[in-house]
């Protein structure tokens, strides 16, 4: 952008001239523009409607739970659905379809419970960040909790054999031991792709996840069919279970809130027993001296206590006043004929020679 400014003052005169002011801009990259959008979020969306258990919701729970429990009827009483699975089964789609074989085993890694989990915690954990809240990261928590409660439970307690480790041809293999109805991919791909639906932030993002996590789970459980690891039954029990705890989470929301409040008041706490200053030392009762009673010969002794270390204890003289002592050990003899300084001395004869004549 080039500015021209045509006059300028010079003391009483104007004399025209052309300045050009050039300013530069950085160039913004998209990374930039995305931050920059999301700083204009605000922080704690205040439009957020917190799910409630409706009337609506209350049919949808109890008209999933009845087909729920119609499915396993029709398994235990070995009728059509059962025969449904042989027919499936003796099909063979992974013979059928070999060359979609290497993208369905990559696919179905989207139901598994592990790798999903660590993908919607990432995200939800970077919505709860940015929102100031732990909601998100709390919902994922209780819908998995759940989920593996109920699923697992229904497991364990039916103990139905895969299409792998079936016995008989044309039984429900019932009560052997298994562990795959319901399907516990297709349930967790429900759940796990549906709880980004459930805490969408406007209706419109709702919809569109709501279709993604319908289509996702329904491609999963399709995938588990055609590598023949559960019958398709196991499959519309496992989307049903998925929908269940989906529809059920709403009576959930009181007490992950309650945590949410129980979270942030032990973090205010901590934080407020880190700021705390230090507790003070107690202060020193001070000590006394005594008045001085003694008589006086008993100074130099009080004050030879109070002598630093590094000095000898008792009195001390000047060195003009201290008596010469030889070494212990020194190698010089000793002179008997010298006599010490600042005394008066007799002049010695001289030796050899007699009086003067």
């Amino acid at each position: 952008m080039v500015i021209t400014k045509p006059w300028i003052r010079q003391g009483t005169e104007l004399t025209r001239c052309n300045v050009d002011w050039v300013r530069t801009e950085r160039n913004l990259t998209r990374l930039d523009r995305v931050f920059a959008r999301l700083d204009r979020e605000p922080e704690r969306p205040a439009h957020i409607d917190v799910p409630k258990m409706s009337r609506h919701r209350v049919a949808l729970l109890a008209g999933t739970l009845a087909f729920y429990l119609a499915i396993v009827w029709l398994v235990v009483i070995t009728s059509w659905l059962v025969r449904l699975d042989w027919q499936v089964m003796f099909f063979r789609p992974y013979q059928q379809w070999a060359g979609i074989h290497w993208f369905v085993d990559y696919y179905v890694v989207l139901g598994q419970r592990g790798p999903t989990a660590v993908m919607v915690a990432a995200w939800l954990g970077w919505r709860s960040w940015r929102q100031h809240t732990l909601r998100p990261l709390l919902t994922l928590g209780a819908s998995l909790l759940l989920l593996n409660i109920t699923v697992g439970a229904a497991k364990l307690g039916m103990g139905r054999l895969g299409p792998h480790y079936a016995t008989t041809v044309g039984s429900n293999e019932m009560g052997l031991g298994g562990d795959i109805f319901p399907s516990g991919h297709t349930a967790n791909a429900v759940v796990t792709w549906g709880i980004l639906a459930y805490l969408a932030s406007t209706p419109r993002a709702r919809r569109w996840l709501s279709a993604v996590s319908a289509v996702t789970s329904l491609g999963v459980g399709m995938a588990t069919v055609y590598l023949g690891t559960h019958w398709l039954s196991d499959v519309l029990l496992g989307w049903t279970a998925g929908l269940l705890v989906l529809l059920a989470l709403p009576w959930c929301e009181p007490l992950i809130a309650r945590a949410e409040t129980g979270i942030f008041d032990l973090r205010d706490r901590w934080r407020a027993r880190r700021r705390a200053p230090a507790p003070l030392s107690p202060v020193e009762t001070p000590v006394r001296l005594k008045p001085r009673t003694t008589a006086p010969q008993n100074e130099t002794a009080a004050r030879s206590a109070r002598a630093p270390v590094y000095l000898a204890p008792g009195p001390h003289t000047a060195r003009s006043e201290r008596t010469p002592v030889t070494p212990v050990g020194s190698r010089r003899p000793p002179h008997s004929d010298r006599v010490p300084r600042g005394t008066n001395s007799t002049a010695r004869p001289l030796t050899g020679g007699g009086p003067p004549s």
